[in-house]
């Protein structure tokens, strides 16, 4: 079609016989742009609507791990800014009053994913029915108190808590522990809730996994996001094994393994491995709190993994129920590293070179697992 220019220099296009000038076409664009942009955000806003809300259990809902993590639930970074939501709150009576300024600031916030917020002291109001557990809730550790005792008395909270699971839930519920000791606390869960498969409990090791690359990133002048497939081996304490044998770094020069990108044996056996085991009582000792913001990451992190998958090629930490794999007892909750699949099924990476210091490093965190175990079994007989 021939185009024309009139006396005022504006360039117009015949359309249908017509002819358009061209300000006025770029405005019924702009029009249009604006007309299909709002129809796409209606029909998502509907779609996301339609779908069944997933309802999620958080216990220790009043403490500040919970109250760090809410935000990236409810906002959709976790489970997708097109699943709508249900929150259910555990906490003890006496923090009741403070989970209520929990409820109202989750109000307020006015997420558009959240249907609704309940919150209870109830075990058995709490679990009804959810698809995922969030146990964050726990005795903390106190000045002065063994081991022992703190096995002792989160042992009775997770047998209890194992059996309201099987009592209530959904049994293809996802359960997440992260209150301390989360291995042995996750295990005395799982074996009080035999309705429920072994491979829906997991532990959180993720933040373990998240100190290691950071380090490791911070050493070689590198982002978080190049350091792949470091591994936690074991239990969440100061014997953990955070294994960079199998790790890479993306560099400049390309993508190498971590310990040619560091080239310093005697700090990745060393005091990398110190540091981040001991990270969470470095963290106590500088805010006199215990980690919280990091601590919600993680579980982020974890959950979201678990429920849409790894990335080809990449691997995550989370404690898991031992299936004997690299010779690790049976039935312990350990922590490997496994690959996730869209569907929420995950699997121990298998065939992993181990090297003589791995393996011992992994023998002693297994060794302790099982002390623990054996610990919360003579408290409960």
């Amino acid at each position: 079609m021939e185009r024309e220019t009139d006396d005022a220099g504006c360039d117009e296009l015949g359309v249908s016989g017509c002819l358009v000038p061209v300000f006025l076409q770029s405005c019924f664009v702009a029009r249009l742009v604006r007309l299909l942009t709002s129809l796409l955000e209606v029909d998502s806003n509907s779609s996301a609507m339609e779908k069944e809300a997933l309802c999620i259990c958080i216990t220790g809902a009043a403490g500040q791990i919970a109250y760090s993590l809410l935000y990236s639930i409810c906002k959709g970074d976790v489970f997708g800014t097109q699943q709508p939501l249900i929150v259910h709150l555990l906490d003890i009576v006496p923090m009741m009053p403070v989970l209520e300024g929990v409820v109202m600031e989750l109000q307020d916030c006015a997420f558009p994913l959240l249907q609704n917020i309940i919150a209870t002291s109830e075990p058995s109001v709490a679990f009804a029915n959810i698809d995922v557990a969030i146990l964050v809730g726990a005795m903390p550790r106190k000045q002065g108190m063994e081991r022992k005792d703190l096995l002792k008395a989160n042992a009775k909270i997770f047998v209890a808590q194992g059996k309201a699971l099987n009592d209530y839930a959904k049994k293809t519920v996802k359960v997440l522990v992260v209150g301390n000791p989360a291995n042995t606390n996750c295990m005395m869960a799982k074996m009080n809730a035999p309705s429920i498969p072994p491979e829906n409990f997991t532990c959180l090791t993720r933040l373990d996994m998240n100190r290691a690359r950071a380090q490791i990133a911070m050493r070689v002048g590198t982002q978080v996001e190049d350091v792949k497939n470091i591994i936690i081996w074991g239990n969440h304490s100061s014997t953990q094994y955070p294994d960079v044998n199998h790790g890479t770094v993306n560099m400049p020069q390309g993508c190498i393994s971590i310990r040619e990108a560091v080239s310093d044996d005697s700090f990745l056996n060393g005091e990398f491995i110190t540091t981040v085991q001991k990270r969470g009582a470095a963290i106590i000792a500088a805010r006199k709190l215990s980690s919280a913001m990091s601590a919600a990451k993680a579980i982020c992190d974890h959950m979201r993994n678990w429920w849409f998958g790894t990335a080809e090629g990449e691997f995550v930490s989370m404690g898991v129920v031992s299936d004997g794999s690299y010779g690790i007892p049976k039935d312990i909750v350990y922590s490997f590293p496994v690959r996730i699949s869209p569907d929420h099924k995950y699997e121990i990476v298998k065939g992993l070179a181990i090297s003589d210091f791995s393996r011992e490093k992994m023998d002693a965190t297994a060794e302790e697992l099982l002390q623990e175990k054996e610990s919360c079994q003579s408290f409960l007989e």
